[in-house]
């Protein structure tokens, strides 16, 4: 699994040592660690040398596809999730390419209208957001997870009932239900089943469902 924290839209500065939006995803990266049945998973996460997306120089691109290189190296042909939030996950569903690259889950993702999609063929693609976003467009996730099942991804989306864009009302149960589908995308564990729909069809279903349907010990 590889987490990408959230930034800003233009920053050529380095993140601070205190660095708030990398500290929000290691609750993800703990509750992935309990969820995966066998235990036998690599955790990494994408430290960035700028703050910022920064236009045309996408520079946390270049950051995410130089940690999958090492990753390649660690873990040759072991399969990658990618879990990332806000700016982190526009970065990781550019990468989404990447040969090992398994799937993606995006965390209230930066999806501005045109984002590529024609590689995420074959991926599977679930995006978390809660719609109250007031950061980033859900409309705008919902739109790309329609392009991307299009080209023959197998996207959906799950609307949120609550949460906001920095996911804290409510984290346990965002933080669980990423868990569960991370391990879902390695074929460690079945995909809720309101979910499988969704992905078949590359439509929206509501979060509240699925989380009744998952175990609690997951959190």
């Amino acid at each position: 699994m590889l987490l990408l924290h959230g930034g800003r839209s233009d920053a050529l500065t380095p993140p601070p040592l205190l660095n708030l939006p990398a500290a929000r995803m290691r609750p993800f990266g703990s509750a992935i660690l309990r969820r995966m049945p066998k235990g036998d998973v690599l955790l990494a996460t994408v430290r960035y040398r700028y703050r910022g997306w920064n236009g045309s120089r996408t520079d946390p691109v270049h950051d995410a596809n130089e940690a999958l290189d090492e990753l390649s190296l660690l873990a040759p042909l072991s399969p990658v999730v990618l879990v990332g939030h806000s700016m982190g996950a526009r970065a990781a569903l550019r990468v989404a390419g990447h040969s090992q690259v398994s799937g993606v889950v995006a965390l209230a993702p930066w999806c501005p209208p045109g984002e590529p999609v024609t590689h995420l063929r074959g991926k599977h693609l679930v995006v978390l957001h809660d719609e109250a976003d007031r950061v980033t467009s859900a409309r705008d996730s919902w739109d790309l997870v329609r392009r991307a099942h299009r080209t023959g991804a197998r996207a959906g989306g799950i609307s949120m009932p609550r949460g906001g864009h920095a996911m804290l009302r409510d984290a346990g149960d965002w933080h669980r239900l990423t868990a569960s589908l991370t391990a879902g995308i390695l074929g460690e564990i079945a995909m809720p089943p309101g979910l499988a729909v969704a992905e078949a069809h590359g439509t929206v279903c509501e979060g509240g469902r699925l989380l009744r349907d998952l175990p609690r010990g997951s959190r």
